[in-house]
């Protein structure tokens, strides 16, 4: 879960991430990439030159240059809490996370304004005019790069009104998690073994192509396999297949070719340790030459699902179509 922080000066969204990141959230503020810029430069860390800063980069490296940098830090596996979005393209970038939301926390102008006064910051305004003269400027632009409050609020998913008790804005934050805890999405069975079979692929010490298989039998995986040279033999990365090391055109002498596929490793790794594959499902990255084929049809496997489609396997589908063996594509990109 991600959950995106905005709001109008003096609204609570400090108050907010306290709470969240008391709950176990790892928090981030787009702030903090202003911060680390004007330290290196010198600069004293006031709200002016935050702003400034802020517009220079949105300027200079497009409008969400600053949810850029944050979500190249982020794990798929964590929750966060971001804090400090106030530009529409900001919000945009983020949202191509699935699980990200973004949440607008709201006050009244006054209470908010009372609430600046009270915190006494140096650099805050010190007049309700001055206040309110500062916000029409940070609430929109002609300038894409600048500061958009409005046109960011407007983007929220979902909006908390902190008018009231501290006590009350943490019961309302902790109502919106346990919905947001019951609507969190999770990978379907095609996605997670796919997946699986993609991070495998990263094993693979073949130069010209890396192809993960995975078979799977009740839910659950019972071999992996990736394609490279056999067992015992030097890896082909290392100049151990002398054809793919040649990097000639593709198809093309692969008879000669001393790398053993993922699909007929997955299913020679069953054999070599006992399991039985037989009624099996089998997940791979690239549809099924046809060595590996007749390996699926003779070891009884029911069912291939692939992600790509491997340029020579109009045959390997039609054989699996005679033997009455499910086959399916998932786009996993």
């Amino acid at each position: 879960m991600i959950l995106g922080l905005t709001g109008k000066n003096g609204s609570g969204k400090g108050e907010a991430a306290k709470l969240l990141v008391s709950s176990g959230f790892i928090y981030y503020s787009l702030s903090d990439v202003l911060r680390d810029e004007l330290k290196k430069k010198g600069k004293e860390i006031t709200r002016e030159n935050l702003i400034e800063t802020g517009n220079r980069l949105r300027a200079d490296g497009g409008a969400s240059v600053l949810a850029d940098k944050i979500l190249a830090k982020l794990d798929p596996e964590k929750n966060y809490v971001i804090d400090s979005i106030r530009n529409p393209a900001e919000v945009k970038a983020l949202k191509r996370r699935a699980d990200f939301s973004l949440l607008n926390i709201s006050a009244p102008q006054k209470v908010r304004f009372e609430r600046v006064k009270a915190r006494g910051r140096e650099n805050d305004p010190h007049t309700f005019d001055e206040f309110v003269k500062i916000e029409k400027i940070e609430d929109k632009s002609d300038d894409p790069s600048k500061q958009q409050m409005n046109g960011t609020i407007a983007l929220a998913d979902f909006e908390v009104v902190n008018d009231s008790s501290l006590e009350a804005l943490h019961e309302k934050i902790r109502g919106l998690l346990r919905e947001l805890g019951k609507k969190n999405s999770r990978p379907g069975w095609d996605e997670y073994f796919m997946g699986i079979a993609k991070v495998a692929a990263l094993r693979s010490n073949c130069i010209k192509r890396k192809v993960a298989a995975v078979i799977v039998k009740d839910k659950r995986i019972i071999a992996t396999g990736y394609n490279g040279t056999p067992r015992g033999v030097q890896n082909c990365s290392d100049g151990g297949c002398p054809r793919c090391n040649s990097f000639g055109a593709s198809g093309e002498n692969l008879g000669e070719c001393l790398c053993s596929h993922a699909e007929e490793n997955a299913i020679v790794q069953s054999a070599y340790h006992g399991v039985g594959i037989k009624e099996a499902t089998l997940y791979t990255t690239f549809s099924p030459c046809l060595m590996c084929t007749k390996m699926i049809l003779n070891s009884g496997i029911k069912e291939v699902v692939y992600n790509a489609a491997y340029p020579m396997s109009d045959l390997s589908l039609r054989l699996m179509k005679e033997a009455y063996v499910q086959v399916r594509q998932v786009r996993e990109d």
